[in-house]
């Protein structure tokens, strides 16, 4: 069982020594695009519920 562990974790540090990890500023450059996804999907989000409820408040009820 532990031959089994030891050998899973050196398979693992193989692998992880293969991957090709994104760069510093990569990383930044990605990470401030998904949040600026992020910000102008709930802007737009927000203005379709403000306009629905103006909708309601104003015709419906």
């Amino acid at each position: 069982m532990f031959g089994k562990l030891k050998s899973y974790i050196q398979e693992s540090r193989v692998e992880f020594s293969r991957v090709n990890w994104p760069t510093r500023q990569e990383t930044v450059k990605l990470t401030l695009v998904v949040i600026g996804f992020a910000l102008a999907l709930s802007l737009f989000l927000g203005v379709l519920d403000m306009g629905f409820n103006y909708i309601l408040a104003n015709f419906i009820i």
